[in-house]
């Protein structure tokens, strides 16, 4: 059995200092299916500015990105609450099945 879920990926920097309220939102607030934190090695934006690091320099400023998934309506809901959180154009969804099958 298969179910309908969206998948809704977050896209910040270490530097936005967002990480654990959104964490804490996703978890103790909307207790979302799944969440997976990812800590990139480089990356940049809208800016144009480069976050990276080096093996010289261990920056604390590099991009993060954040994956979670639920049913639909929830998944949609949540975008608008996250919209107190997250500034616009850094989140992006997109419909998926959950496989269910043993």
């Amino acid at each position: 059995m298969k179910t309908d879920v969206t998948m809704v990926r977050i896209y910040l920097t270490e530097g936005d200092h967002k990480f654990r309220e959104l964490l804490d939102c996703l978890h103790n607030k909307e207790h979302v299916r799944g969440v997976t934190a990812f800590r990139g090695i480089a990356g940049f934006g809208k800016s144009g500015k480069i976050h990276d690091s080096s093996l010289l320099d261990v920056s604390l400023d590099l991009p993060l990105v954040i994956e979670f998934f639920d049913l639909p309506e929830k998944a949609e809901r949540i975008l608008q609450d996250l919209k107190q959180i997250i500034e616009p154009g850094h989140a992006v969804c997109w419909s998926a099945k959950l496989n269910m099958d043993e």
